[in-house]
């Protein structure tokens, strides 16, 4: 949906957000530019459980933004984010 639409769900999005950033699931995350989806770098324990994690989503939610999940192997990555990626961290 247009960007526009989305209003003072956006506060909720961002409040929902931090409790992935909380539980150390979530690196980044940002609208697209220009404003046509965004994107979140994340790690969980599983893909099933990042999944059901963003289906309480308010975007999801109220039927604003759906998601797609791309899994990949980060094998190259800045020396600072070692221990996110493995998983040390938590």
């Amino acid at each position: 949906k247009p960007f526009e639409e989305f209003g003072e769900v956006v506060g909720q999005h961002r409040a929902f957000l931090q409790k992935g950033y909380d539980r150390g699931w979530l690196l980044c995350s940002g609208p697209q530019n220009p404003k046509v989806g965004g994107v979140i770098i994340a790690r969980a324990p599983s893909l099933e459980e990042l999944q059901q994690f963003f289906a309480d989503d308010p975007y999801q939610i109220n039927g604003l933004a759906t998601y797609q999940f791309t899994e990949f192997e980060p094998v190259k990555r800045q020396i600072f984010l070692e221990a996110w990626a493995s998983g040390d961290d938590v």
